[in-house]
């Protein structure tokens, strides 16, 4: 057992939620661990259905914005007040309406794609616009129209490297179109990869992760319908594959994402819950700390039959955007003893969590507030973790922990008060221990009973800190 913690201290702000999730519920949503912060429908919008999501953080003022997918457009809000944000407008679509269209944002620029018969190419805003929208909602002209590709049904952006790779075309055979943003209002075509086939979504990193052979180098972790693939695309002129993935009861490889150390590659299929006889939620967990030689290491299943779409991993938590069971949290500190848990959810479909399409096509979990964006048929939705609702301590407070792997215990102390309360809490809020009226300033955690994950101490109901065990 190893337990880790962080250099930095903690104090707990007051909450913003709108609605907090209170017996599971949150002003008619089933939830645990998640606020609703706010909520707009597709009639707010404008819209009939709801696709994908990103984010935008402003480098002058640090005012987040949410970037909402819609079939008819962009949707582009300002979040400086979450509990109260102001929809901006649209960017209306290139052509006509689509239930697909996918979004990413590169050095203050969005851009669009959408899988649509006919020339929608891709779509390229500059989001400093958005700091002065004199009467909103506006409607939006695009600032530059990229033509050299008509439909697409993806884009993913490297931004160390400044390019996109725009998937799912009419060209390539359907692989990774490259196009370099170097300036992103004139982007410029750069060669493209069919080798593999069709992708429908992917994940590219300047590689830094166990395999040596690949540091530095630009690699691609495509899914590809059927199977993984992992691909050298430094060279533009001449990608190289380096190994392929499969596995069994194999419907549609959807879309995967990285773990942060980049040994771990999850993955969904979208349609094996539907045609495979897969009773829950499916993910997969492919070990690819050798590149050449990526493996299989095991398989999660959720609570729930629903259909599984986008996931991404923040820290050691991976969001998924499950369809109809909404947004689920999976803690994934013990994925290397093949162990993951859910932790928390926030279901914007509150009918049912059966297979289908309906509630939530994306999440975005990385804006810095720790707000988090929902997009799907429900039109946008932020919520919000309460327990990660925390900011730096303005002045220096002298707290230690040190552990005692051996017997589960951490041993805390603090010199310039005494101890009255403390409390602990799993990552999404829920409480595993409370003492009170306790006046020492030296106090002894038991953590036998609890299980492997992220966990977080409040002491005196402002001080906090993270432990990992």
């Amino acid at each position: 057992m190893r337990i880790l913690f962080l250099s930095f201290l903690l104090s707990v702000s007051a909450g913003f939620a709108q609605t907090p999730c209170v017996g599971n519920t949150a002003d008619g949503y089933p939830c645990e661990g998640f606020d609703l912060i706010a909520h707009f429908s597709l009639n707010d919008m404008n819209a009939n259905d709801g696709n994908d999501s990103w984010g935008w953080v402003d480098p002058d003022s640090n005012i987040e914005y949410a970037i909402v997918g819609l079939d008819n457009g962009t949707a582009f809000f300002n979040l400086s007040d979450p509990v109260n944000p102001v929809y901006l407008g649209k960017l209306p679509t290139h052509t006509g309406s689509s239930f697909w269209r996918d979004i990413k944002v590169y050095q203050n620029h969005a851009f669009i794609v959408s899988d649509i018969n006919g020339n929608h190419g891709m779509q390229v805003f500059d989001l400093t616009r958005l700091r002065n929208v004199a009467s909103p909602p506006e409607t939006f002209t695009e600032d530059f129209h990229y033509d050299l590709v008509g439909s697409c049904h993806n884009i993913a952006i490297n931004e160390d490297t400044g390019y996109a790779y725009l998937i799912g075309c009419d060209d390539f055979s359907g692989g990774p179109v490259f196009v370099n943003l170097s300036i992103p209002n004139s982007p410029v075509s750069a060669g493209g990869y069919a080798g593999s086939g069709y992708t429908h979504d992917a994940q590219i990193i300047t590689y830094d992760g166990p395999d040596t052979d690949y540091i530095g180098k630009e690699i691609l972790f495509g899914s590809n319908e059927d199977r993984v693939v992992i691909v050298d695309v430094t060279n533009k002129a001449n990608p190289q594959l380096i190994s392929t993935i499969t596995y069994a009861n194999t419907e549609y490889t959807h879309q995967g994402w990285l773990t942060e150390d980049r040994k771990y590659f999850m993955v969904g299929d979208e349609l094996d819950e539907i045609f495979a006889g897969i009773p829950n939620t499916r993910t997969l967990i492919f070990d690819v700390e050798d590149l050449d030689n990526p493996s299989f290491s095991f398989e999660y299943f959720g609570p729930t039959p629903a259909t599984d779409h986008n996931g991404y991993v923040k820290g050691d938590v991976f969001y998924m955007a499950n369809y109809n069971a909404g947004l689920r949290a999976i803690d994934i500190s013990n994925i290397e003893s093949g162990i993951i848990t859910e932790i928390g959810y926030f279901d914007t479909y509150p009918s049912d969590n059966d297979t289908g399409y309906s509630g939530s096509w994306n999440v975005y979990p990385y804006l810095p507030s720790g707000n988090i964006i929902i997009s799907g048929t429900n039109g946008f939705t932020l919520v919000r973790n309460p327990a990660l609702n925390v900011e730096d301590i303005a002045q220096e407070v002298q707290l230690s922990i040190y552990p005692n792997p051996v017997n589960n215990e951490l041993n805390i102390e603090l010199q310039n008060e005494t101890i009255q309360t403390v409390e602990v809490t799993n990552i999404l809020g829920q409480k595993m221990s409370s003492f009170s009226n306790l006046n020492v300033v030296n106090f002894v955690l038991d953590t036998s009973k609890y299980p492997s994950g992220m966990y977080v101490i409040h002491i005196n109901e402002t001080l906090v800190k993270k432990f990992m065990k």
